[in-house]
């Protein structure tokens, strides 16, 4: 279930704070990096319970009705939600059952939170729906659970303010590991009946390795890694930028030096995309400039063996295009010759205090890529939605 996406997520948010806290300890800071990541496979599994306590709040309610009907007479109520064959196999389960009692979880403090969630069940289109329509099947049990736990749970503030108040880990988790839900959801199968298995923890030792050693490798060779920025940006005060560039800047060059497997593509546009959600809103252009030319750097000087795509040509390599904003530092040599662009709204100044483009006012542009990178939380969103 920790996939590198939340790795480098986590990896961006601990490198940061070793760097603010006095205590600079590398030993402690892995340790709270791996709670930090279990964390995350705690609220993977008590957002799945959930699923439960909301089914047994219904349950209540149920039998509630029941007791009114046979005491006034009248119709009695619809047991097909709060016996949901989907959300009683999710009940039974051993995996989801085993960790409520390793952890000793419950959600009886915050019954109020999973009463308010109910209502919003109940009187949504999506429970109407699903109440009335003919159809009585596990496919479409596990279905209707799949649309309320996108469009209910994953959209409710209650849960949002209550799991910020548990955990200060949750907090920027919880998109990641809602897409995790709805994957268990969907990956239900009723012939597995208690016995289904859900997400491990890691998919495999590699990707546990791979948190150890790229956070080892940022905080180890941090001076490394900061004389490659300082060659490709020499103009630059950096006491001018943003701090999270640097650590998100940081941890990308880790990546690009010590996993030869990963391209560098892949790496570049995974920072570029953290740099877009944790730093400033011109971040990510910075960023992936910065990136593209210390990538090439490392390229041409044969510290890692990995291929950029080449820039296009453009004609006379330089062109002037007034009145542009946005920012992309571009190593962009192609033979000895740098590709410019002039801007009309400066980002950054350099040492001498000026907006940093060169004395004709031009700015290098950033690089685009092709190749996609690693999936985000919201690509795996949007792959729920097929």
């Amino acid at each position: 279930m920790i996939n590198r996406d939340l790795i480098r997520r986590k990896i961006v948010q601990l490198t940061y704070a070793y760097y603010q806290n006095g205590n600079r300890n590398m030993d402690n800071a892995e340790k709270e990096l791996f709670f930090s990541l279990s964390k995350a496979y705690d609220l993977y599994n008590y957002q799945l319970q959930l699923i439960v306590e909301i089914t047994k709040e219904a349950r209540k309610r149920y039998d509630l009705e029941v007791t009114r009907v046979q005491r006034e007479g009248g119709d009695a109520p619809s047991q097909k939600f709060a016996f949901n064959r989907f959300a009683v196999q999710l009940e039974e389960n051993k995996m989801l059952g085993e960790w409520i009692e390793a952890k000793n979880s419950s959600w009886d403090d915050d019954i109020e939170v999973v009463r308010r969630v109910y209502t919003a069940v109940v009187e949504s289109d999506i429970y109407q729906e699903y109440m009335n329509a003919e159809e009585d099947s596990y496919d479409a049990d596990r279905e209707v659970w799949r649309k309320l736990y996108k469009n209910i749970v994953m959209n409710s503030e209650d849960i949002e303010a209550m799991l910020e108040e548990k955990s200060l880990y949750w907090n920027d988790d919880k998109d990641i590991i809602d897409t995790f839900v709805l994957k268990t959801i969907k990956r239900f199968d009723p012939a597995n009946k208690a016995n289904q298995e859900l997400l491990p923890e890691y998919k495999d030792m590699e990707d546990r390795e791979f948190a150890r050693k790229l956070f080892r490798a940022t905080i180890l060779n941090a001076d490394e890694y900061q004389k490659y920025m300082g060659r490709i940006s020499r103009n630059w005060d950096f006491s001018r930028l943003a701090y999270m560039d640097m650590v998100i800047m940081q941890i990308a060059i880790a990546e690009l030096v010590n996993f030869p497997g990963i391209p560098a593509t892949v790496t570049i546009n995974e920072y570029v995309e953290l740099s877009k959600i944790y730093s400033t809103p011109r971040s990510g252009g910075y960023v992936n400039g910065m990136l593209d030319a210390i990538a090439r750097s490392l390229i041409e000087t044969g510290v890692i063996m990995k291929e950029l795509p080449e820039r296009p040509h453009r004609e006379q390599n330089v062109q002037r295009r007034a009145g542009r904003g946005g920012f992309g530092v571009h190593s962009g040599v192609r033979e000895g010759q740098q590709r410019r662009q002039r801007i009309g709204q400066p980002r950054y100044r350099n040492n001498n205090g000026n907006d940093w483009n060169d004395n004709n006012g031009y700015q290098y542009d950033q690089p685009s890529y092709d190749q996609p990178a690693e999936p985000t939380a919201q690509d795996n969103a949007a792959e729920e939605e097929k």
